[in-house]
């Protein structure tokens, strides 16, 4: 069991680095932007891949609300261009089946990084209660 979980395995990490490059050189849409493919899970029966991804245009820019939609537009948009992007998998893998393509937005990233700016608050508030319980002394 465990060599085919490996197989599965380095099966997705073929699958993440062809789609990176599809996505950058045959993917024609403006308006996919820069994507960048974090993970790549494929089942076990190779019948679906759940592609986890990230975007640069979101950034810190624009209110709550407005990321999401970009998010969602971004899911929708690479959803929808999942059967091309299948297709041209399947040039290049040599598997007896290619999984079906299912794209989530991986929010990871955007979540360490308000994790890390609280901490960042966090010490600093810290070190300036220090510095104020030292001055009252």
């Amino acid at each position: 069991m465990a060599s085919n979980s490996n197989r599965i395995r380095k099966i997705g990490d073929q699958i993440q680095r062809d789609l990176s490059a599809i996505i950058q050189r045959e993917v024609k849409d403006p308006r996919v932007g820069m994507v960048t493919i974090n993970e790549v899970k494929v089942s076990s029966d190779l019948s679906y891949a759940d592609v986890y991804f990230t975007c640069m245009a979101f950034g810190a820019q624009g209110d709550e609300s407005e990321q999401e939609e970009k998010r969602e537009q971004q899911t929708k948009l690479l959803n929808q261009a999942a059967g091309f992007m299948r297709s041209v998998l399947a040039k290049g893998l040599s598997l007896r089946v290619i999984p079906q393509l299912r794209f989530h937005y991986d929010a990871v990233i955007e979540s360490g990084t308000r994790v890390s700016a609280l901490i960042d608050k966090a010490i600093s508030q810290d070190a300036n209660n220090q510095r104020d319980a030292e001055e009252d002394e």
